[in-house]
């Protein structure tokens, strides 16, 4: 239905089914936690009702993506504490770690950081800290304007879907 009728996506794009998708498969939510989504059933269905169509689409590039980096429950030691895993962005190539006793502060590391990290650690080397590898750090006033940005793109995406519904 959704596909014959068209319409606009979550991510501002013409609905793939209606353009150039042809082969439905059918998505299920290991394709979202693979993409480290939230299981949120309102953000990951379609207009059709079902889970996004896109989400199986993307699902190839995550998989072959995610072998570059180290796996999230492997913890990096260090003089100054165990480092944490917290978040993963795979297209910037970039982990997050935090102290086990500093949860506040994320650490930002790139992949071949964290890498060289777990291969100091497995030859029994402990590194001085994550400071002595990290590109950028995060505390919670960065979280706080990231987060108003994200609430921001939210609400001009919902402005747009409402305008295209009044003009239809």
């Amino acid at each position: 239905e959704a596909a014959r009728l068209g319409g606009i996506g979550s991510c501002g794009r013409e609905l793939c089914c209606s353009t150039w998708l042809t082969d439905f498969r059918s998505v299920n939510t290991s394709a979202a936690r693979y993409q480290q989504l939230s299981l949120n059933p309102q953000k990951l269905s379609g207009q059709c009702g079902r889970l996004k169509c896109c989400l199986n689409y993307e699902l190839d590039a995550y998989r072959s993506a995610i072998k570059a980096f180290p796996k999230p429950e492997v913890k990096l030691h260090t003089e100054k504490g165990i480092g944490i895993f917290q978040k993963m962005d795979i297209f910037k190539g970039v982990l997050w770690y935090s102290y086990k006793n500093d949860w506040i502060t994320w650490h930002k590391l790139t992949a071949e950081a964290a890498t060289k990290i777990i291969q100091k650690n497995k030859a029994k080397e402990v590194v001085s800290s994550l400071e002595e590898y990290v590109e950028e750090e995060i505390d919670s006033v960065e979280f706080d304007r990231i987060g108003a940005q994200i609430a921001k793109q939210v609400i001009v995406q919902k402005v747009r879907e409402a305008e295209k519904l009044k003009t239809i």
